[in-house]
């Protein structure tokens, strides 16, 4: 089609599953295509597919990323047994998200994408809160076991020969139970904190980290100590120099400072807290359909995507051949925000420009009161009645005032 922006260097498509499998489609049908002449590099990662290749499309879809430097990945299922079953896998298959986290290390920033008319549950929270989540390890790269009553679990530690270095029982059991072993780098801390520190002083925010040092002496103090000794050795003075602070406190007390804050600052947490708080976050905002999501590896590596899941239910209604309402919106966030990268990286302002005026057509669709199911119950603007419509429906909207 001529007049579309031209694009030097590929994108990295990951596809995905159900309701927002169908979403992927038709945002790049209806708003993307006609306005670029889109490349990518494109890895199916619905879950038949994985299953397939037996996982191996996720690793090279990660791998791709690295090569290629900017990626957008659509939501995808994590499976659990009830899913094994529906789709009948030869296994239960890891979280994809969680293996492109591994080959990527680096940090996920969440931030909530904020529309004049939807006010936040909490009334309190008059900026946004960006969560910045810790992408690697813990239980998400664990090894666990079930124990019957009379094992004993040990923490096993052996030098690069073999030869065993420690040994500390976990438990002696009496009754049937469970193991789980976890763990961490000092380098992927490292790049953790680093990416927190650089993103605080980039946006001018302040940074508050907090894990549970008190009772986890050994691991999380070790995050403790590598943000302190960080910030003091290479990042205090920029921090004052800019008008901003760091500070570290219990995760407990972070959570209850978030709840009674104004907002405005950046929230750094452990991967399983990044996992919880985000969701937490993004409802309090109005919805997990308006949250976004990038992956920043340290050496400056990026993978955008949707912060909510597939949208099972619709999908279901949507094969049943009825009319569903999901919002799209931090699909087209993961969409935008990559081609902004990529225009950014390529040296392409039109690419760039395009993605912010998307962007800017999707907010103004809304304040103008045409929007998903969803929204409309949190939408109160003087002067606009809210209508609702269905997935497809919104995204023609959209693509109006995008013209417009």
């Amino acid at each position: 089609m001529a007049g579309r922006i031209v694009m030097k260097t590929p994108l990295v498509e990951m596809d995905g599953d159900e309701m927002t499998r169908v979403l992927w489609k038709w945002i790049k049908e209806i708003l993307i295509e006609p306005c670029v002449d889109l490349k990518t590099v494109y890895f199916d990662l619905g879950l038949k597919e994985r299953d397939r290749t037996e996982d191996k499309v996720t690793e090279e879809a990660a791998l791709a990323a690295k090569k290629y430097g900017v990626a957008v990945k659509c939501a995808t299922i994590t499976p659990n047994a009830q899913r094994v079953e529906e789709y009948n896998l030869k296994q239960m298959w890891k979280s994809p998200n969680g293996t492109i986290r591994r080959i990527l290390d680096g940090t996920v920033f969440r931030a909530p994408i904020i529309v004049n008319g939807i006010t936040p549950y909490v009334p309190g929270w008059k900026k946004p809160i960006v969560l910045a989540r810790h992408a690697y390890g813990d239980v998400y790269n664990s090894v666990e076991t079930r124990a019957a009553a009379g094992d004993s679990a040990y923490l096993v530690l052996c030098d690069k020969d073999g030869n065993e270095r420690s040994r500390n029982l976990i438990k002696q059991f009496g009754g049937d139970g469970i193991v789980q072993g976890v763990h961490n780098l000092d380098e992927s801390i490292k790049g953790f904190a680093v990416s927190c520190f650089n993103y605080a002083l980039e946006n001018g925010m302040p940074l508050w980290f907090g894990a549970k040092d008190t009772i986890s002496k050994t691991y999380d103090h070790r995050f403790k100590d590598i943000f302190n000794e960080l910030y003091e050795r290479e990042y205090k003075e920029k921090f004052e120099r800019a008008g901003i602070y760091f500070m570290y406190t219990l995760i407990d007390d972070i959570v209850a400072r978030i709840m009674r804050s104004e907002g405005g600052v950046l929230w750094a947490c452990t991967t399983y807290d990044g996992d919880v708080m985000s969701d937490m976050v993004a409802t309090a905002y109005g919805s997990l359909g308006m949250m976004s999501s990038v992956l920043v590896s340290p050496d400056g590596k990026y993978e955008y995507e949707a912060a909510h899941g597939t949208v099972t239910r619709h999908y279901y209604r949507y094969l049943k051949g009825e009319q569903t309402s999901t919002n799209s919106v931090a699909t087209i966030w993961a969409w935008t925000g990559a081609l902004k990268k990529r225009g950014e990286l390529d040296g392409i302002p039109a690419l760039c420009g395009f993605a912010e005026k998307l962007e800017r057509a999707v907010i103004d669709t809304i304040e103008g009161g045409k929007m998903t199911g969803d929204l409309v119950p949190l939408f109160r603007r003087e002067g606009v009645v809210p209508e609702k419509l269905d997935s497809r429906g919104f995204l023609y909207a959209v693509a109006d005032r995008l013209q417009s």
